[in-house]
């Protein structure tokens, strides 16, 4: 069963059961959004993803950057990064988050989708490292993508459109019990950056 859902009110649960996600749409006006965006094209230090499949070392078109309040290693996909020093943009964007969701952030895994061709496939973000049932606040810049959401067990199905300069918590069980993804489209050409403000649990 495939749900499209658009609603911007931030109580509102995305999710039928078995966890919590809120959608709350641009949290900033566009002219800022594009402001953001820009500068975190120039100004984080993207370096093309590393995963680890059936033992070989697999180069993604895809990039990435760490950011975090210490020298963390995120470790995911078989390969670990360490954690840079925050960005003026980031510490500025990782507060609205946190003023928006009621939550507090430690860490940003920076993503950066050059079209709609690169994607992300089924995963949950339950690293061992992330503080347990901890929130999550994905927010995205550029280019309006599909979000998916699959439940682990009954493969039900929920898919919602994230704007841009938008905001997206997901916390509780959410990453025990759903798979998420970001569907590849031949029809996006411009650029997609999200930043997934995360909570490792070594700091608490």
């Amino acid at each position: 069963m495939m749900m499209d859902l658009f609603n911007s009110d931030p109580l509102a649960n995305l999710l039928p059961f078995d966890g919590i996600s809120q959608y709350y749409g641009p949290v900033m006006k566009h002219g800022e959004a594009d402001a953001y965006l820009e500068r975190l094209l120039n100004t984080l230090e993207w370096k093309p993803d590393t995963a680890v499949v059936f033992g070989k070392l697999i180069t993604t078109s895809r990039k990435v950057a760490w950011y975090g309040d210490k020298l963390f290693a995120y470790t995911y996909s078989g390969t670990t990064k360490e954690a840079l020093p925050w960005t003026k943009e980031l510490l500025s964007l990782k507060q609205i988050a946190e003023k928006r969701s009621g939550e507090i952030f430690n860490s940003c895994l920076a993503n950066l989708y050059h079209s709609g061709e690169e994607g992300m496939a089924w995963h949950s973000d339950a690293e061992k490292m992330l503080r347990r049932n901890g929130a999550i606040a994905s927010m995205s810049f550029g280019a309006e993508r599909k979000f998916a959401f699959k439940h682990k067990q009954t493969q039900q199905t929920v898919s919602l459109i994230l704007q841009h300069g938008s905001l997206l918590i997901m916390k509780g069980t959410t990453q025990t019990h759903w798979l998420h993804r970001l569907p590849p489209t031949t029809k996006v050409k411009c650029a997609r950056v999200n930043l997934t403000f995360r909570t490792i649990a070594e700091s608490i």
